[in-house]
């Protein structure tokens, strides 16, 4: 199931390079507050398309159109992800105040245990995230659906909770995967221009810039909107393998 849902996500997310590079576009401006939204909004109707969808199915990518829908949109997704992430967050405070007030191997220990503790909270808050976005858009974007918890951890139960943790597992492997190959092959590539280059008077260190910048454009306009469409996409699958 959950390698299906990888091979499906990979072509889907190459389906349009047209809609790729105009993601591409939108996440070179993403240090704004609209393109953020506006990018987090088109992550949400992919996730939206895989809820409603099946695996191997023939679902196009969704179009950039009504943008200030896909913008209200990106903003309750980031709402709802916020949210979520307060309460480890809290959890990890708390537990820095009470040690700060302790010393030595007390205050040591307890920010060990405050640690672990965060830790494992926020693997539960990022499933619940994703799940709560997945039922959201499946409940036609109704927003109080991403906090039904109840219902949430339901489906998180029928799905296997050791499957969603492999399967988000995963996706971050493969994520830091193509990320690192895409750059080593970069790298290798302007580290032979800089060999040439030196050997033909020219200065390494523009090269090795230049390098470093195509390295950037490519990640921000190809392999960044591939791979937050490769991830929607497989969040939303995953929704769809309750029993």
């Amino acid at each position: 199931m959950i390698l299906d849902i990888y091979k499906d996500a990979l072509e889907y997310s190459a389906k349009d390079w047209t809609k790729l590079v105009i993601l591409g576009v939108v996440c070179l401006f993403s240090f704004l507050l609209l393109p953020l939204f506006l990018l987090t909004g088109y992550n949400y109707r992919v996730i939206n398309n895989a809820v409603h969808g099946v695996i191997n199915g023939r679902d196009p990518l969704p179009e950039f159109n009504d943008l200030i829908e896909m913008f209200i949109d990106g903003v309750k997704v980031v709402i709802v992800q916020i949210a979520y992430l307060l309460i480890p967050f809290i959890i990890f405070l708390i537990f820095a105040v009470i040690a700060g007030n302790l010393s030595g191997a007390a205050s040591s220990a307890l920010m060990l245990i405050g640690a672990l503790i965060t830790f494992v909270i926020f693997i539960v808050a990022e499933l619940m995230i994703q799940m709560g976005i997945c039922h959201m858009a499946y409940n036609d974007g109704a927003f109080s659906k991403a906090f039904a918890f109840s219902e949430i951890k339901e489906a998180i139960d029928e799905i296997g909770w050791f499957e969603c943790i492999v399967t988000y597992v995963g996706l971050i492997i493969i994520t830091l995967v193509i990320s690192f190959v895409v750059t080593a092959i970069i790298g290798l590539i302007f580290t032979a221009f800089g060999i040439s280059g030196a050997v033909l008077g020219a200065d390494p260190s523009g090269i090795f810039v230049l390098g470093v910048l195509i390295n950037s454009a490519i990640t921000m306009f190809i392999v960044g909107p591939y791979l937050s469409i490769f991830n929607s996409r497989s969040i939303g699958l995953l929704y769809t393998m309750q029993i």
